[in-house]
């Protein structure tokens, strides 16, 4: 079973960059898929990002391809998200995810979700 814990959240302008993190439990991390998604008010939660365990391959959303990148360090369990030129539609709670293989951009594939943290972009 893991256990994910994200960080980095925040308020920032649009065209701000901001790196999140997520802290993962258990020992065999390197199996997993992580992925990221986010919910905005009013809204469903939708795919972000997702990233392989031993690969490294990688999905985005169409909406964060060029400016969001995902990564892992499977040694420290760590998996990132970083995020550049954001702008307001970026605004949401952000949501760590992990899967076993394969790779999916649906999050009802996903069995574990942290509790999200909340990333703001003012205009």
């Amino acid at each position: 079973q893991a256990r994910l814990t994200e960080s980095g959240g925040g308020l920032v302008q649009a065209g701000d960059s901001l790196k999140l993190s997520c802290a993962a439990s258990g020992r065999t991390f390197d199996y997993y898929i992580t992925g990221w998604f986010r919910q905005a008010p009013g809204k469903e939660r939708e795919f972000v990002a997702a990233i392989t365990g031993v690969t490294g391959g990688t999905e985005y959303a169409d909406s964060v391809k060029g400016r969001f990148v995902i990564s892992r360090d499977n040694n420290e369990k760590i998996v990132f998200l970083q995020m550049n030129d954001l702008n307001v539609e970026d605004t949401g709670v952000y949501y760590c995810a992990a899967k076993r293989p394969p790779i999916s951009t649906n999050q009802y594939d996903y069995s574990w979700f942290g509790d999200g943290t909340q990333v703001t972009v003012s205009a």
